[in-house]
């Protein structure tokens, strides 16, 4: 019987990139910055939504931004190494993270992190 395990040379899942020691490390660094900006943006806006809570109904909407704020970042900020290009490449798309802060990746994950971005501005122009 042969499977993945027979196999210790071979990666199981061939689509997708082997990620090595250090470009897990500015990976890692590039995600955390990113996420930690967003996160910022949205206590920021939270902090301006509540200054003008001024009746009950607004604690409702802020409850909603928040929530939905909540949801977007789950699905967006995905730590899988198997998804990392195109959270990167969705990142960068949103000028939430720049190529430099992903120097470091080899070029092959560069161009399929590249590629994802065009392809959502493309999308977003159409």
């Amino acid at each position: 019987m042969t499977g993945p395990s027979a196999t210790p040379d071979s990666y199981p899942y061939q689509n997708e990139p082997i990620w090595s020691r250090s470009e897990k490390a500015v990976a890692r660094a590039a995600f955390d910055a990113a996420l930690k900006r967003e996160l910022h943006e949205v206590m920021q806006e939270t902090k301006q939504m509540a200054d003008r809570i001024n009746e009950p109904a607004d604690l409702w909407d802020l409850e909603h931004y928040l929530t939905q704020r909540r949801k977007e970042i789950d699905r967006k900020y995905d730590y899988r190494y198997s998804q990392l290009t195109q959270v990167f490449g969705r990142l960068l798309h949103e000028s939430r993270l720049s190529e430099e802060e992903l120097r470091g990746l080899r070029e092959d994950k560069l161009k399929s992190i590249r590629s994802f971005a065009k392809f959502l501005s493309e999308t977003d122009a159409a």
